[in-house]
């Protein structure tokens, strides 16, 4: 596998790099059999850099790419760039990136209330066709002023999306929810200290978690290359928990041990308490993706009533882009599913764990013969009787043929021999965030 070398960063190089077509392809190869019941489009964003070398994995412009399946077959693979002003800039800077409307829309695409949505938490959404045409910048009719995280959280109960986004000037940090029909109902000013860098939070049946982690925006940085953060463990480090429906001044906020989160897995309710898991980065020497510390499943315990914390490691393993079922978002749940990643630092994706999150027990999709994979998405099961009855769903790249194909693993099981192995025509670059975004009756 291709690493960084003096001349190019890992992200630049071996299945990071950038692809230059764009491909439609039809009627693809399946190795095993798709379950019948998956009828719909699996979407998967990430960098692609289109003019010049990215001074940062996260600093590419988006390309989502995506297979549309039925009835048992792979109807079609195709890739495009998110249509944005940043295609037309010669070189990506910290101050044109920031201008409203420039998104670089490369981390993640979800679909809710009859949208799909390509999203950058520095920016609106970037609304995109189910065939992967750019429609435009999405405000939910002008309600929206300000940037959106990518990573919404869709409740399984209510229908609504979930969402906040940050500022590098105030507000730092504001709080939405968007009914089922997609209208923007809340919009909620949170009090934070300072800009930091949030990148995801976690929902349960009654209330939202957010993390004022210290990760800094750094305005020194801006004339430089890269993303100009820093990360400073005197900040401190909080968890803040509010009602769903709350305001600034109703959040409980618990102070914990410094550290990142870039993902969150799961939080759930168990009576007076919150129980939070996540993979946690500790000491953060650096701020790019050069040599970043690991991240290790951790567990936290919020008490509502006393104000407590407990925290406690689940794994020492190295996993992130947790992942658990879409219908029991918020809701207490038996299993959770995480990519485990290369010990070396560079971001390549081994195999996939399944967590038993009471034991941090764990069983294991392991990819062979030097394939690397991207981040998986949970798709429950037609009329599935256990949490676990249901399908991961991830793009893997296999060296020797140079190019990817689109896995679909029995998530209850977790063997190596995957359900189906849909053959692409082409490498899809290890990226970011994907969703499976099924047919409407």
């Amino acid at each position: 596998m291709s690493t960084a070398t003096a001349e190019a960063p890992f992200w630049m190089t071996g299945n990071f790099g950038p692809v230059e077509e764009t491909i439609d392809a039809v009627n693809l190869k399946v190795t095993g059999e798709i379950p019948r019941e998956l009828n719909g489009r699996y979407f998967r964003n990430g960098p692609n850099p289109n003019k010049n070398t990215s001074a940062d994995w996260f600093l590419g412009e988006g390309m989502i790419h995506g297979v549309e399946i039925q009835n048992g077959k792979a109807n079609w693979y195709r890739n495009r760039y998110v249509e944005t002003p940043l295609l037309d800039v010669d070189v990506i800077t910290n101050e044109n990136r920031m201008v409203p409307g420039n998104s670089l829309a490369n981390t993640h695409i979800v679909g809710h209330a009859g949208k799909v949505l390509a999203l950058q938490e520095t920016q609106v959404p970037i609304e995109m066709t189910k065939d992967l045409e750019t429609v435009g910048p999405y405000s939910f009719d002008g309600k929206l002023n300000g940037a959106m995280t990518a990573h919404p959280k869709i409740c399984p109960i209510t229908g609504e999306m979930l969402f906040f986004g940050y500022g590098i000037m105030p507000p730092f940090l504001t709080y939405y929810r968007a009914a089922p029909s997609g209208e923007l109902v809340q919009t909620e000013i949170i009090d934070v200290p300072a800009a930091t860098m949030v990148h995801d939070f976690a929902i349960t049946e009654n209330h939202v978690l957010f993390l004022d982690l210290p990760m800094l925006w750094d305005i020194k940085k801006f004339g430089k290359p890269g993303i100009p953060v820093s990360y400073d463990e005197s900040y401190g480090a909080r968890i803040g928990v509010m009602p769903r429906n709350g305001k600034s001044g109703d959040v409980k906020w618990f102070e914990v041990d410094p550290c990142y989160i870039y993902h969150t897995m799961s939080a759930f309710e168990r009576g007076s308490s919150i129980v939070f898991h996540a993979p946690k980065l500790t000491g953060y020497t650096s701020v790019g993706m050069t040599n970043p510390p690991i991240p290790k499943l951790h567990r936290w315990t919020l008490d509502l009533k006393n104000g407590s914390v407990k925290e406690e490691q689940v794994d020492d393993l190295g996993v992130d882009f947790p992942v658990i079922s879409p219908d029991l978002v918020g809701l207490a749940h038996n299993y959770a599913y995480a990519a485990e990643f290369d010990p070396t630092g560079v971001p390549y994706i081994l195999g996939y764990h399944k967590y038993d999150i009471e034991t941090g027990s764990r069983t294991c999709h392991k990819l062979q013969n030097g394939r690397t994979g991207s981040e998986a998405s949970f798709v429950p099961a037609a009329n599935g009787k256990d949490q676990d009855d249901g399908y991961l769903m991830t793009f893997v790249y296999d060296p020797d043929e140079k190019a990817s194909e689109l896995v679909i693993m029995n998530a209850k099981e977790m063997t190596d021999e995957p359900l189906a192995r849909i053959h692409l025509p082409a490498r899809v670059p290890t990226g970011f965030h994907g969703s499976w975004i099924p047919d409407m009756n």
